[in-house]
């Protein structure tokens, strides 16, 4: 049973996009002061967050246009 390549490039942009939702939240928290956290910290976390963001709006963009970035890098 294989998956297709756009599903899996699907799959993954919804992985992304909840990861970026995860890492808002957290940085969110520390921003509030309810978690510990440093000024780094938060820079760390936007940075993450800007580059989950950014994946999985190519990666959803290219799944539903049909385009096939995943085994186009893997070969």
């Amino acid at each position: 049973m294989e998956i297709p390549v756009m599903n899996l490039q699907a799959l993954i942009a919804l992985a992304f996009f909840l990861a970026a939702l995860l890492v808002a939240r957290t940085v969110a928290n520390i921003y509030r002061g309810k978690w510990l956290g440093a000024s780094w910290m938060i820079f760390y976390l936007r940075m993450l967050l800007g580059f989950l963001l950014a994946g999985a709006v190519v990666l959803g963009y290219c799944s539903f246009a049909g385009i096939d970035v995943i085994s186009r890098h893997l070969n």
